[in-house]
């Protein structure tokens, strides 16, 4: 099915200007209420607020970047700028808010004890931190959701195979925005029960142990998108499908497919064509399928059909060191 490019733009837009505007209020109030509570905890989730807010800036230069149409130098367009910017995002959860969190943490646990004060105002912008974050997260819910009905997918498989790391970068990080605020809650209400501030500093160290692994699966993911991830497994199949389906295919040979920005997938394919075809009937049936393909996924961009003999066996030999099977 196809997808309608301008609108899903739009809708990753809109995603990221909620969550940057939430995450800069609540960052300022988180870290106005570490300073009056003396909350290590605190000052993590306001570091945590910041990071995130970073990250929305990275993403807002993303869609920017993504958009530029292809010239002389980028012919196939620079929709891979979303990863690159969002690879940056990854890494400045980690560098800004996970190691602050781990710093903040490890001297609480092991510096002088600091009394807490006013621990009320501390349990009021956690309460607000966690109701403008659940907003946040919906939308971003609602984008994934959205998306996924597109490309007839569940769930699940939408955050694990689609092009776009707007709405899954937003996605990560307002989870785990919503368990940083449960943490500092157990935080601060157990300084406050025990008299401890072991808590506290035991709390921002899981927050930021909570930031490393979000932004370790966010890196991951950003970087595999980036150095040329394949697919979807249900788009690979359907063209599968369709170029072995043609009348004039004796085999499909070799089938590749790369992710060149959100929305836009590269194809190549070798296939061995009836013998009885002319160069002229060739011509036509590639562009033919070609355009088939297109028709098959507004995602498909980009189509390149090879013809060859399937009895090669320097091809086959390639085919089966790629994937380590029979070539179809």
């Amino acid at each position: 099915m196809a997808r309608d490019g301008e609108g899903g733009s739009g809708e990753s837009l809109l995603t990221v200007l909620l969550a940057g505007s939430v995450n800069l209020l609540i960052a300022v109030l988180k870290l106005v209420a570490g300073l009056i509570t003396g909350s290590g905890a605190m000052l993590s989730e306001a570091a945590h607020s910041v990071a995130d807010t970073l990250t929305e800036i990275f993403l807002l230069t993303a869609l920017r970047s993504s958009r530029r149409p292809a010239d002389r130098t980028h012919p196939f367009g620079y929709g891979k700028a979303r990863y690159f910017w969002s690879l940056l995002a990854a890494v400045s959860i980690f560098a800004s808010g996970s190691m602050f969190a781990f710093y903040q943490g490890v001297t609480t646990v092991f510096g002088e004890a600091v009394d807490q004060t006013s621990p009320v105002v501390a349990y009021v912008v956690l309460a607000v931190a966690f109701t403008l974050e659940s907003v946040s997260l919906s939308q971003a819910v609602r984008q994934t959701r959205h998306e996924a009905a597109e490309q007839d997918r569940r769930f699940r498989a939408q955050v694990r195979h689609g092009d776009d790391p707007t709405s899954t970068t937003v996605l990560f990080e307002d989870s785990a925005a919503l368990c940083g605020v449960l943490l500092a809650f157990a935080g601060v209400g157990l300084h406050q029960l025990t008299g401890s501030s072991l808590w506290d500093g035991l709390a921002s160290i899981a927050i930021g142990m909570l930031l490393a692994g979000v932004a370790f699966m966010l890196g991951r993911v950003n970087a595999g998108l980036l150095i040329g991830r394949q697919a979807a497994p249900d788009l690979v199949y359907a063209i599968r499908d369709t170029l072995s389906g043609a009348p004039e295919v004796d085999a499909l040979v070799d089938l590749q497919t790369m992710l060149i920005g959100a929305d836009s997938v590269l194809v190549c394919a070798r296939v061995d064509f009836d013998d009885t075809l002319t160069a002229g009937d060739l011509e036509r049936v590639c562009v033919r399928l070609a355009g088939e393909l297109r028709e098959l996924n507004g995602d498909v961009s980009e189509v390149f059909i090879e013809p060859v003999p399937r009895s090669d066996q320097d091809l086959r030999a390639a085919v089966l060191a790629r994937y380590g099977g029979t070539p179809r």
